[in-house]
C-alpha cells in the first residue's frame, strides 16, 4: 500500500506539473498569437515598410506599404533575399550590420543606403534594424527592419551641402571649400612626392568694368569666366574656385610648371574668343585676366600657405608688369600681342 500510495502521489505530481506546463505553453502561444496580431496590425497601418528577415537573410514578412515605396506586392517578396536590389556600393555596409545583429554583437542598427524599385529607379532608404528572439529559447531567430523613403530628404541634404561649399554667383567652389581641398591635396602631394600647382586669376581693371557697364554686367562677366575655368577641371582632383571678389583659383594636383602654363594659355584663349568688351582696359579693350602660377613639391615642415603666397606674389608681379599675362614664380610669360602698360 505504501508503494502504491507513493506511485499514485508521484503520478499525481507529474500530472500536475504536466498540466501546468501545458497551460503555460497554451498561455504563451496565445500571447504570441496576440503579439503577432498586434505586430501585423501596427505594421499594416504604418507608412514605413516593416519587414521580418530570417537568419538565412530571406524575407519572412513584409508590410503592404512596400507596394507604395518599392512598387512590389508583399506576396512577391516573401522568401526572396532581403538584400536583393541594394546598390553594390552600399551592400557591404548593410551586410556588416546584419551580420553583427545575427551574431549578437549588436541589438540594433540604423543605416542609410540606396535600393532599386520595381520600376528600376533608385531611391535612398533609411532602415532601423533590430534583432528578434525566440519566445521559447530566447535565441536570436531573425531581424526586424523598418524602412522609410529618404530620397527627398537626401536630395535636400545634398543641395544644402553643395550650397555650403559652392559660390552662389558662379557655381564654382567657394573659398572655404578651396581651403579644405588645398590642405588635402597638399598632404597627398607630400605623401606621394608629386608636384602641386596653383593658379590665381584676377580680372584686369574689374572695378572700372563695373563702373562703366554696371554691376549686373560685372556679375555676368564673372559667371562667364567661371564657366571657362570650370571647363579646365578635367580630372577628378582638379578644382576651380572663386577665391574672392573678381579673383579666382585653379588647383592642379600632380601638375608641373609646364602643365600649369598650358592651362593658363587655354584660359586666355577661351577668354579672348569670348570677346567681352572692356573699353577701359587698353590696349585690347577686351576683358582680360592676369595670372600668377606656382608649382611646388611639398617637403617636411612647409605648409600649403607657401604655395598660396608664391602664387599671390606671381599674380602681383603679373599686374605690375602690364596685366594680361602669366607670371610663373618670377618668370613673366605675356600673351601673344600683349603690350606693357
Amino acid at each position: 500500500m505504501t508503494i502504491v500510495s507513493g506511485l499514485t502521489l508521484a503520478i499525481a505530481l507529474i500530472g500536475c506539473f504536466l498540466v501546468r506546463y501545458l497551460w503555460q505553453r497554451q498561455r504563451m502561444a496565445a500571447a504570441l498569437v496576440a503579439k503577432e496580431a498586434d505586430f501585423r496590425l501596427l505594421a499594416e497601418q504604418s507608412s514605413d515598410i516593416v519587414m521580418r528577415i530570417g537568419l538565412d537573410e530571406r524575407i519572412l514578412y513584409v508590410s503592404p506599404s512596400c507596394t507604395r515605396v518599392l512598387g512590389w506586392e508583399p506576396a512577391k517578396l516573401l522568401g526572396t533575399p532581403a538584400l536583393a536590389g541594394i546598390n553594390p556600393e552600399d551592400r557591404p555596409r548593410l551586410e556588416q550590420a546584419i551580420n553583427s545583429l545575427k551574431t549578437g554583437e549588436a541589438e540594433e542598427a540604423r543605416i542609410i543606403y540606396r535600393t532599386r524599385t520595381r520600376a528600376k529607379s533608385e531611391i535612398w532608404v533609411e532602415t532601423a534594424l533590430r534583432v528578434t528572439r525566440s519566445a521559447l529559447s530566447n535565441e536570436i531567430d531573425g531581424v526586424v527592419a523598418i524602412s522609410r523613403d529618404m530620397t527627398e530628404q537626401k536630395d535636400l541634404q545634398d543641395k544644402l551641402a553643395t550650397l555650403a561649399t559652392s559660390d552662389g554667383l558662379t557655381g564654382l567652389a567657394n573659398r572655404r571649400h578651396f581651403d579644405e581641398r588645398l590642405a588635402e591635396e597638399w598632404a597627398r602631394a607630400k605623401r606621394d612626392e608629386t608636384p602641386l600647382s596653383l593658379l590665381l586669376i584676377d580680372v584686369d581693371h574689374f572695378k572700372k568694368f563695373n563702373d562703366q557697364y554696371g554691376h549686373q554686367a560685372g556679375d555676368a562677366c564673372l559667371r562667364s569666366l567661371g564657366r571657362i575655368l570650370a571647363e579646365q577641371v578635367r580630372r577628378p582632383a582638379d578644382l576651380a574656385a572663386r577665391y574672392g571678389g573678381e579673383e579666382f583659383a585653379l588647383l592642379l594636383p600632380n601638375t608641373g610648371a609646364d602643365g600649369c602654363a598650358e592651362v593658363s594659355e587655354r584660359v586666355r584663349k577661351a577668354l579672348r574668343e569670348l570677346g567681352m568688351l572692356h573699353a577701359l582696359n587698353p590696349p585690347s579693350k577686351l576683358v582680360t585676366v592676369s595670372l600668377g602660377g606656382a608649382t611646388n613639391t611639398p617637403i617636411q615642415g612647409v605648409t600649403e600657405d607657401a604655395l598660396v603666397a608664391t602664387a599671390d606674389r606671381a599674380l602681383y608681379a603679373a599686374k605690375e608688369s602690364g596685366r594680361d599675362r602669366l607670371v610663373m614664380a618670377g618668370q613673366v610669360i605675356p600673351w601673344p600681342g600683349a603690350k606693357s602698360a
